[in-house]
């Protein structure tokens, strides 16, 4: 991949994007991220940022804790609403610093609804 990418970075020295694309098999829409992504993080840009895989998933370390967070009131976090909502329990979560995947989501989700108290 680093290889394919830096042929077609630095084949764009005059040549059209149709040409780069037939030089290294790929689409000419390709060539044109790869050369937008080029000029904007230089050499950087040759490396790929992604991770396959499937997200992380929350332990029990951290449902617990969710868990926790989700049978206190949200004054006692100083927020100005009277009970948690999925969505604002999520929003908080994300903005104390946890993880904005959405393992923790339906982590946070999961964990709510068995905190809730209409849950017999």
């Amino acid at each position: 991949m680093t290889w394919r990418r830096a042929q077609m970075a630095l084949s764009a020295q005059g040549m059209l994007v149709d040409n780069i694309a037939t030089v290294t098999f790929t689409s000419p829409d390709r060539v044109r991220d790869v050369m937008h992504n080029f000029n904007a993080d230089g050499f950087e840009a040759l490396y790929p940022k992604y991770r396959g895989g499937r997200p992380k998933t929350c332990t029990l370390l951290e449902r617990r804790e969710i868990k926790k967070i989700a049978k206190s009131r949200p004054a006692e976090h100083s927020l100005p609403y009277s009970t948690w909502s999925l969505v604002k329990l999520a929003d908080f979560l994300v903005d104390e610093g946890w993880s904005t995947t959405s393992a923790t989501r339906d982590c946070a989700s999961c964990s709510a609804r068995k905190a809730s108290p209409f849950n017999g």
